[in-house]
């Protein structure tokens, strides 16, 4: 499912970064290939952004509703977690364009390999805002839970989607704690021994 999730994530995210590449004069020149005048141009210039928006949107309740291990209640096209990660995301890549075009040296600390290290960064600032939208999602199901008489103090109180990873590790510790067991025993009677 893991997988599926980021085959869609990567081709939306594609074809994101292709609408935004094919603007302006890009889109003027395609258009005039195509033989489509200068309001289809227009058109797809201004329907462009909503659009845009809208695949993001997408991409994030995908995200929010596949990747962590419990059954959500229900998907939800937007969340206040989605909205905040969105803007954290726009405000903050906007902020991080700015700072690339006006104050840093890249170039000149990385040579050729500037531009992939500013989009390293980059994808690391969206991680960020995208968990921090995650974070206040899964308190703000905590608070209900809370209100609704959950004992959630701890912990989300939803049902994991699946759960051979955490049995297998819980079984892994009780063989980890079985075998630690019996060598502190085994190491005890061993010293008995030598000191008769």
């Amino acid at each position: 499912m893991q997988l599926l999730v980021t085959l869609i994530a990567v081709v939306l995210v594609a074809l994101v970064l292709l609408s935004l590449v094919l603007s302006g004069p890009v889109a003027t020149a395609v258009g005039k290939q195509i033989g489509l005048g200068s309001i289809p141009v227009t058109v797809w210039n201004i329907a462009k952004w909503p659009v845009m928006l809208a695949v993001i949107v997408f991409i994030v309740a995908l995200l929010y509703y596949a990747t962590p291990n419990i059954k959500q209640p229900k998907f939800r096209w937007i969340s206040v977690g989605a909205i905040v990660a969105i803007v954290v995301w726009i405000v903050i890549s906007a902020l991080f364009g700015f700072y690339v075009a006006n104050f840093s040296s890249y170039n000149k600390t990385y040579g050729s390999f500037a531009a992939v290290i500013v989009f390293l960064l980059w994808l690391w600032i969206t991680n960020l805002a995208l968990l921090f939208g995650a974070e206040l999602d899964s308190e703000l199901e905590r608070g209900r839970e809370l209100q609704a008489g959950v004992k959630a103090e701890e912990k989300v109180q939803l049902p994991p989607r699946d759960t051979k990873v955490s049995d297998k590790l819980a079984e892994k510790e009780k063989e980890d704690v079985a075998r630690g067991r019996r060598l502190r025993e085994t190491a005890g009677e061993t010293q008995k021994v030598e000191e008769d």
